[in-house]
């Protein structure tokens, strides 16, 4: 299955965009089912129990609050292995994923990655990627998904899956929307803006 779309976020740079696109605590905090999201180091040895355990009650601050040097330092890194848990209803079913995404590519716009994950009776693979553009009004999100389903969330078939996945692409994309709105409407976001600037 294929997916793609754009989609626009008003009065915000590329800057703040690619900073909120690779802080894996605003991506979990964004994404519907997210439980956790972790950097780890082999992507085929992950004790995803282990990894729950260990989850923090409380996240770090992410945007508008934090600083984004410290956003840089836990960015997502080229090459870089995640592990995730994710719960996502499908039609009458509810499974959680085991989640190993992989950043393939990673430079300014332009990220790439690709991922596995299972649940006790299905599986999928994916690869993504995203480019940000510059507009007028602000900064155009151009994403592609390409999935391949089994099991028995595969058996639904694509009409229910396809509302499933532009559901939860669209709540992503307007939670990251709504933190960087709290960004443009902040007293000092000039200034925000002009050190997110000097990072890249």
């Amino acid at each position: 299955m294929e997916f793609d779309g754009t989609f626009t976020i008003e009065d915000v740079s590329t800057e703040e965009v690619w900073l909120a696109l690779s802080d894996p605590i605003l991506i979990k905090q964004s994404l519907p089912g997210c439980q956790f999201l972790t950097r780890i180091d082999d992507p085929d040895d992950v004790d995803f129990d282990a990894l729950q355990e260990a989850e923090p009650e409380e996240d770090p601050v992410t945007l508008p609050e934090a600083d984004p040097e410290d956003i840089s330092e836990r960015a997502f890194v080229e090459s870089g292995h995640y592990a995730a848990l994710m719960q996502i209803s499908v039609g009458s079913v509810k499974p959680s994923f085991r989640t190993v995404v992989t950043i393939d590519e990673r430079e300014f716009p332009e990220m790439n990655a690709t991922g596995e994950g299972s649940a006790s009776d299905s599986s999928f693979e994916m690869a993504s990627g995203m480019t940000l553009v510059e507009t007028d009004e602000g900064v155009d999100i151009e994403w592609q998904a390409e999935a391949d389903v089994f099991g028995k969330v595969a058996q639904m078939g694509q009409r229910v899956i396809s509302p499933v996945a532009n559901r939860v692409v669209s709540r992503f994309f307007g939670s990251v929307e709504d933190r960087l709105t709290e960004v443009a409407e902040d007293e000092d976001s000039s200034g925000l803006r002009d050190r997110v600037r000097n990072l890249l």
